[in-house]
């Protein structure tokens, strides 16, 4: 499973990155169809601070947000 735009290999590159929640990670990065940019950047922040993700995991997820091709 992969982001929209996010390459499967890119996603698990992103989540396994150090410090960072690999399951959030990759789980948040494989579930952005159908949100643009803006969105998936406010789900970020409603999550971070619902699921208490430590800065590792908010940035590993950024990024790919970043990357990714978003509507």
């Amino acid at each position: 499973m992969s982001g929209a735009g996010l390459p499967l290999s890119r996603v698990v590159e992103l989540s396994r990155r150090d410090g960072v929640d690999e399951e959030a990670a990759s789980n948040f990065l494989a579930t952005m169809d159908g949100l643009t940019q803006a969105e998936a950047l406010a789900n970020l922040e409603r999550d971070t601070l619902l699921y208490g993700w430590n800065t590792a995991t908010g940035r590993a997820i950024q990024q790919g947000i970043m990357e990714a091709r978003l509507g």
